[in-house]
């Protein structure tokens, strides 16, 4: 039976926004590699969707920081997910799309699994992503994505939510993802496996 891949990416903002709290997603994938430090190798420069990037490429998991500001993600991460494909020859059933990212409202450091088609919540790079994978004629059953909190602003109003998401990280939050988010990140995606494996043995579809 084929080996699962993984595409896992992180979604956030490049400098000078690179350490704020909407960027934690790239910090939790740094952290996650650490927990899998005997098997996954460091993060270092490489080429994915004609961009350098910072990743993390193994089996069953290929970490990518994505290298364009939030936004506008969703092209880059469609390229890449495309070019993993080829790379490997994989189809589309065998190779799984998770998105790490922050979410608002959730207290800093709670870490939680949520389905591919379930609600964005304002998120600018889900909908992003999801306005350039959504499109494609491909099985979903085998995306998903994984949030970090990042707690609640004083207020709602865009101004104080963007003043809040570009704060940067402190050192309290960087030692709790390190330490909880890290090895909770992997946790979800163990979980994902498991769940996931089934679908490979049955789910056949023809490339994109």
């Amino acid at each position: 039976m084929t080996v699962p891949r993984f595409l896992v990416v992180s979604l956030g903002n490049q400098a000078p926004y690179f350490d704020c709290l909407h960027s934690a997603g790239h910090f939790a994938i740094a952290a996650a590699q650490k927990a899998l430090r005997k098997t996954q190798p460091p993060f270092a420069t490489e080429r994915y969707g004609k961009k350098s990037c910072q990743a993390s490429s193994a089996i069953p998991y290929t970490f990518i920081q994505s290298p364009t500001m939030m936004n506008v993600c969703g092209p880059w991460v469609h390229a890449t997910w495309k070019e993993l494909l080829q790379t490997h020859q994989l189809q589309p059933s065998e190779l799984g799309l998770v998105l790490v990212h922050d979410e608002l409202e959730a207290a800093f450091g709670t870490v939680k699994v949520r389905k591919w088609d379930s609600s964005h919540r304002g998120h600018n790079g889900v909908k992003s992503v999801k306005n350039s994978m959504d499109p494609l004629n491909c099985p979903r059953d085998r995306w998903s994505r994984i949030t970090v909190g990042i707690g609640r602003p004083t207020e709602r109003t865009s101004d104080v939510v963007s003043e809040f998401v570009l704060r940067k990280m402190i050192s309290r939050h960087l030692t709790t993802i390190d330490s909880e988010v890290g090895p909770r990140i992997i946790e979800c995606l163990q979980d994902l496996q498991d769940e996931w494996d089934a679908v490979l043995k049955k789910h056949k579809c023809e490339p994109c």
